[in-house]
């Protein structure tokens, strides 16, 4: 609470310490520019120049938030998802706003939110879900919120901030950046409703907003993680679970006035969902692994780069794909059952082969390369004009011999299991 003499909430958020904080981390984030066309390296210059007039339309209640840029963005399951890019100096607000106000809900929230929070994580929040079903929560109902971000009813978010918020500055510029615009095709759409992902204040208000739902699952004795709008509650039967399903569906619609889609949300075996791109194995002490719909999608990630890499220098493609294995690996590297990743080596020094083949294009020209790197002269002339295709002889043991996984290894390839054996191995490390 702000004691007698202390600045308001607004004052505090345009202060010195609280901007220049703000400013440093929308550099750090950097990001696209809005439809303003300002780049975040060019917003300290502005500043210099603008900043105390802005400063006064801002205490004056006279600052208007530009609408954002409409950016589609397709979504792992299909469909796409809406993000709106705000103004590098919008995003710069947001930031302020957001560091006056997310610690006076932060020792609030619920130990089972995870999304957007300092010190929490994703893979907590798998490992929490990992205990529930551990401790005989076996069946999971899986709740998925028909487009939350786009659906956001702004007056009932309002008044959840009006519960702790009594600037009324503060409220009115929140409600500003809410009622801003969208800007698709060249025309300012209007917005009553949603507050699309992309501004660094949008993630907080979706925790305000859906802190009513993890009080409610409190009330109720109910075990649950919830990150962000994957929420999952796990209960002991399928009876349990379709009355959960049913009960927090009216609640959702009445209370919130958000809407459960149906025909993504289910009541089922934990082990047959997936939660934040993981699963759980079936064993009567289950294990976290990689959803199987994860493994295909990075899958078809990489086939599109293996596609892009055709006839380019190898060490050059690996040193621009290895970033994308080792954030990967990262993300999923808490698996505990590593066979996925073995298996995606294998997959993936397959696919180098076959581009190598492909590359080498004629059969009197793979001779010569299979011959120089190493096989003897019968054997890469019977190999290269075998007639079989690409995939074929990348699978073929002429093929992983003269390209063998040492070979990639000196290019630069790292291996997704090496690579997660290193960071489990850290973990235990940091604990110990």
């Amino acid at each position: 609470m702000i004691g007698p003499g202390e600045p308001g909430l607004f004052e505090r958020m345009l202060g010195r310490e609280n901007m220049l904080k703000a400013l440093r981390a929308v550099e750090t984030n950097r990001g696209a520019g809005g439809i303003d066309g300002m780049e975040v390296g060019q917003l300290r210059g502005y500043l210099k120049e603008h900043w105390a007039g802005i400063k006064e339309r801002l205490l004056t209640g006279g600052y208007e938030p530009r609408p954002v840029r409409r950016v589609d963005i397709p979504k792992p399951g299909g469909g796409t998802r809406m993000l709106g890019i705000p103004t590098v100096l919008d995003r710069l607000i947001q930031q302020a706003i957001h560091q006056i106000l997310s610690p006076i809900w932060e020792g609030e929230f619920s130990e089972h939110s995870y999304g957007f929070r300092p010190g929490r994580s994703a893979a907590q929040a798998v490992k929490a879900a990992q205990g529930h079903v551990n401790a005989g929560k076996r069946w999971v109902v899986d709740l998925d919120l028909e487009k939350f971000f786009d659906r956001v009813n702004h007056d009932v978010l309002m008044a959840r901030l009006a519960r702790r918020v009594n600037d009324r500055r503060m409220l009115a510029l929140i409600r500003g950046y809410l009622k801003s615009g969208i800007l698709a095709g060249g025309v300012v759409e209007a917005r009553n409703e949603g507050t699309p992902q992309g501004g660094p204040l949008s993630p907080l208000l979706s925790n305000i907003l859906l802190d009513d739902l993890d009080r409610e699952l409190e009330r109720r004795g109910h075990r649950f993680c919830r990150y962000a709008d994957d929420c999952n509650v796990y209960v002991s039967s399928r009876a349990a679970g379709e009355r959960v399903m049913g009960t927090l569906t009216r609640f959702l619609k009445e209370r919130l006035r958000l809407s459960v889609n149906l025909a993504k949300s289910a009541v089922d075996r934990p082990w047959n969902r997936k939660f934040l791109g993981f699963s759980f194995t079936s064993q009567r002490v289950s294990r976290i692994k990689a959803a199987p719909q994860s493994v295909e999608r990075f899958r078809d990630k990489l086939r599109q780069r293996f596609r892009e890499g055709r006839g380019r220098n190898l060490r050059r493609f690996l040193e621009e794909l290895q970033p994308q294995l080792r954030g990967w690996a990262g993300y999923f590297s808490i698996a505990e059952t590593r066979t996925v990743f073995e298996d995606l080596d294998q997959w993936i020094r397959r696919k180098l082969r076959c581009m190598e083949w492909r590359k080498w294009k004629r059969p009197r020209r793979r001779m010569q390369r299979l011959a120089a790197l190493g096989l003897d002269r019968e054997r890469a002339r019977c190999s290269a004009f075998n007639g079989r295709g690409p995939w074929w002889n990348a699978g073929a043991s002429h093929l992983n011999a003269a390209l063998p996984t040492a070979y990639f290894r000196k290019l630069g390839l790292i291996s997704l299991m090496e690579e997660v054996h290193w960071l489990t191995l850290k973990r235990s490390l940091r604990s110990s």
